[in-house]
């Protein structure tokens, strides 16, 4: 069966869900859902993904480690999520949040109608919570949404200079790109370390192989020993707290 895709991204990671630990090591229903991705991403540029990721659910358990390191292996490879059945993870609103507020595209073979991108996060929301579309908590996310941009770009005014009022965003706008920048080393941290792992241990090697597997700074830049140095630093200064 083929389905539609909404999108054709090249880059996917995939994320399976299994209901026990059991479950997972025997893979009873995981095969499945990778042959429910196989056949998704059939006769695309997508297949394999680059990555797959199993969360062991139970249910006790109301954090989703796998998911987040899908979400952060996403953001790294600017890849979109591929989830095999969304099931009865639809009724799971911190899950759905957790998809939302990620930014990452994400896919479900099940629900091809939900697409990638803006459309598909709005669904979501929508499956996350009827309740989020009254006007009152819309209004709640309109206010968030322009206290960050004046805690990032500093307070609007039109007859200010360059419609900021004059130094009230500089130290929002360098603490915001310092955030970003912690943020995205916390992010790749994961994946570096795997090339650790597997052998790519110099500063030189590990910029090559980001840069060769298409991966880009927080700013869209190459790769340099001394931008790897860097982040290393800043995955060693979170470790130690």
């Amino acid at each position: 069966m083929q389905f539609e895709h909404p999108l054709k991204p090249a880059r996917f990671i995939a994320y399976y869900r299994v209901s026990t630990e059991k479950q997972g090591r025997s893979g009873l229903g995981l095969d499945a859902q990778r042959e429910t991705v196989r056949r998704f991403l059939d006769g695309t540029h997508g297949y394999p993904p680059l990555a797959e990721f199993v969360e062991e659910e139970s249910g006790r358990r109301t954090d989703r480690p796998a998911l987040v390191a899908a979400l952060a292996s996403c953001r790294v490879h600017k890849a979109t999520l591929i989830i095999a059945k969304l099931d009865r993870l639809a009724r799971n609103q911190r899950f759905l949040m957790e998809l939302i507020d990620s930014g990452t595209d994400v896919l479900f073979c099940d629900l091809p109608q939900i697409p990638a991108g803006p459309a598909g996060r709005f669904l979501l929301q929508q499956m996350a919570s009827v309740a989020e579309l009254e006007a009152g908590l819309i209004s709640e996310r309109t206010k968030a949404a322009l206290a960050a941009k004046v805690a990032r770009d500093g307070q609007w005014d039109r007859k200010a200079s360059h419609h900021l009022i004059p130094g009230a965003g500089q130290q929002a706008a360098t603490a915001a790109i310092k955030a970003q920048a912690q943020a995205f080393a916390d992010d790749l941290i994961g994946h570096l370390e795997g090339l650790r792992a597997s052998g790519v241990t110099s500063l030189n090697a590990m910029a090559q192989r980001l840069n060769a597997d298409g991966i880009t700074t927080s700013r869209g830049a190459q790769w340099t020993a001394t931008a790897v140095r860097r982040v290393l630093a800043r995955g060693e200064a979170t470790a130690q707290g």
